[in-house]
């Protein structure tokens, strides 16, 4: 086949799992993006960012040559998968690395790496660096069946970082992340759910004219969110603890908290919501945020 005008890459071969590999005229092994795979007439496989030249069904999909995954049971994989432990059944890996899934049913959104799901059924990794627990089977019903709702349950945990030098209000990021970094900054959500929310937050003073290193505070804020069908946000904070400080001028118990709350962060479709903290002029703040989420994300809209 001949490159299409305006294209770099052309199809390559067809595996025997129907992944189509493109070439550049060197490298025989690419997946291209969607507009790419399209534009060759071939169908763009948005759960594991393959281009497919025929469907296979509950296939493991593995670029041999260069394997690094190590697989027990029966799962699917994306040609890009790269560096994943998975142990159990029906689970689905598209362009990741570095992952581990233990359990079933189990589900990596493309593009968030080194993340890891250590049990249950059906856990959804929409977050770079999370640490997730699936919360079981999709529909549940009452004792004599009257009602029956479907949903997705889990329990995660994400890490924020973030640098302050001044008064700004600053939203901390997954894994310190820039958007250049990772498909997503913030913690990602889903219409229709409502999430309980535990943070604990470092703020650590390093720098600055009006600044004594080593300075610190550590607080704890709990909380939730109810995403509606709209994507719209409703924040409820239960409790918000000042756990530990220190100033080096007066000593322990002592110094700044600086501000930390929960704040929406959405940008265009994709819902999320972030730590947002500020301090004063002239410090300069190292600030962590270690977050743990209580997914319930209903199949029925509200």
């Amino acid at each position: 086949m001949e490159y299409l005008r305006g294209f770099e890459v052309k199809p390559y071969t067809v595996t025997e799992t129907g992944v189509v590999l493109f070439t550049d005229g060197t490298d025989n092994n690419i997946s291209p993006n969607q507009f790419i795979c399209e534009a060759y007439g071939y169908r763009y496989d948005n759960q594991t960012g393959a281009s497919m030249a025929f469907d296979t069904p509950n296939t493991l999909i593995s670029n041999l040559p260069f394997n690094t995954n190590t697989v027990r049971g029966s799962n699917t994989l994306s040609v890009n998968a790269s560096n994943t432990f998975i142990a159990g059944d029906n689970n689905i890996v598209g362009n990741n690395r570095n992952v581990m899934l233990v359990g079933e049913a189990h589900e990596l959104e493309p593009a968030f790496n080194n993340s890891t799901v250590v049990g249950g059924q059906r856990a959804l990794i929409t977050r770079e660096g999370e640490t997730a627990l699936g919360g079981g089977k999709e529909t549940l019903s009452d004792s004599t069946d009257t009602a029956e709702f479907s949903s997705r349950r889990q329990t995660s945990t994400i890490e924020l970082a973030g640098v302050t030098i001044d008064n700004t209000a600053t939203n901390l990021t997954v894994q310190g992340m820039s958007s250049d970094e990772v498909a997503d900054n913030y913690i990602n959500v889903k219409a229709n759910s409502i999430v309980g929310v535990d943070i604990y937050i470092t703020r650590l003073q390093l720098g600055g004219t009006t600044s004594d290193a080593g300075d610190y505070s550590y607080r704890k804020i709990r909380g939730a969110v109810r995403i509606d069908r709209s994507g719209t946000m409703n924040f409820i904070i239960g409790l918000t603890t000042n756990i530990a400080k220190y100033s080096t001028a007066s000593g322990a118990g002592t110094g700044v908290n600086g501000t930390c709350i929960m704040a929406e962060t959405t940008v265009g479709d994709q819902l999320s919501f972030s730590v947002n903290v500020q301090d004063r002029n002239n410090v300069h703040n190292l600030w962590s945020a270690s977050v743990t989420l209580h997914e319930v994300i209903s199949a029925t809209s509200f």
